[in-house]
């Protein structure tokens, strides 16, 4: 497998690199490159996978390690596109295994109530018709809109939180990465880790909130997954605050740990030709089983840590709070 990451060198000039996968630090430049974008539509352009593309062009030793880029800030999100409009983020929920527990303990007052919630049934939906026959379309999963790529926020870096906002939680998931081709057919880029923040008391208050809840940063990477996902994804989830770990939980991702196929999700999100617009990014969240929120609440300069071993690099951030106009007045023009 391949892991490609974009950063800033020490002339503050974009790159991709290629990181060694058997020490994780040396970085190996791709010599013209300045974004996985471009190199993705190379490679539809020239009717070639990625991976073959990537190995066939020049690259250079970078003096710099991983590390020292990430401890630098210097790493940026693995994919991104030149107008932050033209990039998609979304996600599902409800995927995986142990979802839907996690889910009930914010959305019922009493056990009795679990087997009757709507979470509990979108659930058992998903474990019933989720993973179909492979050219066959499965049950839809729950769907949600995050925003485009204006929230993305870079690995290392911090996430504004709006005032408003209620909480701010991890949420530790796989994100399929995609770039839609010019006759619009989706191509998957690759795979990386992501933290796919959200405000857990906002959206106990009232599942409808769903989507009010889901409006706020996220990040992914540092380092993109070129190639097949294994099946099982084992990875930790720690939160430390002022340097000391006051949380940490292990989470399990891919189709070996879900209800629902890559294959099944990607089709419900572009089945809608809006998704289809050629030259766009999609970034996907495929949702999670393991959130701090069941146990305890984070506070402003906690440090949120998703790693697994798969991706490389852990993608860490810290938030905190940014003051928003306590009531927004429309003008009248």
């Amino acid at each position: 497998m391949i892991r490609l990451i974009q950063y800033m060198d020490s002339d503050n000039q974009r790159r991709v690199g290629i990181v060694d996968t058997v020490g994780g630090e040396q970085i190996q430049r791709i010599q013209g490159a300045v974004s996985v974008y471009s190199l993705a539509q190379q490679a539809i352009e020239n009717s070639s996978d990625l991976e073959t593309l990537i190995k066939s062009l020049p690259t250079s030793t970078e003096e710099a390690s991983l590390s020292s880029l990430l401890e630098a800030k210097c790493v940026l999100a693995p994919l991104d596109h030149p107008d932050p409009a033209h990039l998609y983020v979304t996600g599902t929920g409800l995927t995986h295994t142990g979802s839907a527990d996690t889910r009930d303990k914010m959305h019922t007052a009493d056990s009795a109530e679990i087997q009757q919630s709507d979470s509990m049934k979108m659930f058992r939906m998903g474990l019933e018709g989720g993973k179909p026959a492979t050219g066959e379309a499965g049950v839809q999963p729950e769907w949600f809109y995050k925003g485009d790529g204006s929230i993305v926020v870079h690995p290392e870096h911090t996430f504004a939180i709006p005032s408003f906002s209620l909480d701010a939680s991890e949420e530790p998931e796989l994100v399929g990465c995609y770039l839609n081709g010019p006759d619009g057919t989706p191509y998957r880029i690759g795979y990386a880790l992501g933290n796919e923040l959200s405000d857990h008391i906002t959206e106990r208050e009232n599942y409808l909130f769903l989507a009010h809840s889901k409006l706020r940063v996220c990040s992914f990477g540092p380092e993109l997954l070129i190639g097949e996902l294994p099946e099982d994804i084992q990875g930790t989830s720690r939160i430390r605050r002022n340097g000391e770990l006051v949380w940490e939980k292990a989470f399990a991702s891919g189709e070996a740990n879900m209800s629902h196929t890559f294959a099944n999700l990607e089709h419900h999100h572009f089945k809608y030709k809006l998704f289809c617009r050629p030259g766009d990014i999609h970034l996907h969240y495929f949702g999670t089983a393991t959130l701090s929120f069941a146990d305890m609440r984070t506070e402003a300069g906690d440090q949120f840590e998703i790693r697994a071993d798969a991706f490389g690099k852990p993608l860490r951030n810290n938030w905190e709070v940014v003051q928003e106009p306590d009531c927004v007045t429309v003008k009248t023009l």
